[in-house]
């Protein structure tokens, strides 16, 4: 059973991980961990005796993150239109990722030590396929566009909005959404 963290210590944690959060959305998870503790006002080894290596921080801050995504999948299973809740998906989940540098990490980046975040990827790997077969079935996506194009074209867009600093994916997208459609 683990002990409860003293008062200072549970709100050095929540420092941090509101810091991180900040940070890692900024800069990806790649993001200082120097950064983090300093704008905590702890030290690093604070930081290190919460979290003793970067994937232990990624696994108590990403998947979280990553779960808020259930919402846009929950949405799209209510949408009635099979073709609408398929682009609403895509442009709910490219908002997401081109204002989170973190989020676009945890799905493009390789951290497998995480194993929460691993999981939580798998999930929404899963979700995307779920609306993107329901579209397939409804006749409202080309029978030919599979599961990993999908994922490369979002990729792509998702990296166009965080190079450009720009909506650009928004035109973008609607481009490769007119594309993915069945004729």
């Amino acid at each position: 059973m683990t002990k409860p963290l003293r008062r200072d210590a549970a709100r050095n944690r929540a420092k941090l991980l509101h810091e991180a959060a900040d940070v890692f959305a900024e800069q990806g998870l790649d993001g200082s961990l120097e950064e983090i503790a300093r704008r905590s006002g702890v030290s690093i080894g604070t930081l290190y005796n919460h979290f003793p290596t970067r994937d232990v921080l990624i696994d108590a801050l990403i998947p979280p993150r990553v779960a808020a995504l259930d919402e846009v999948a929950a949405r799209a299973a209510a949408e009635p239109d099979a073709w609408a809740a398929f682009a609403g998906f895509t442009r709910d989940l490219l908002g997401r990722l081109t204002t989170d540098r973190g989020l676009l990490d945890a799905f493009t980046g390789d951290h497998p030590a995480a194993a929460q975040l691993v999981a939580a990827c798998h999930r929404g790997m899963s979700q995307l396929s779920s609306v993107l077969d329901r579209a397939r079935e409804a006749g409202a996506v080309r029978s030919d566009a599979s599961d990993e194009d999908v994922v490369n074209l979002l990729w792509a867009l998702s990296l166009l909005g965080d190079a450009t600093g720009t909506m650009a994916w928004r035109r973008c997208l609607d481009l490769v959404l007119d594309g993915l459609r069945a004729p």
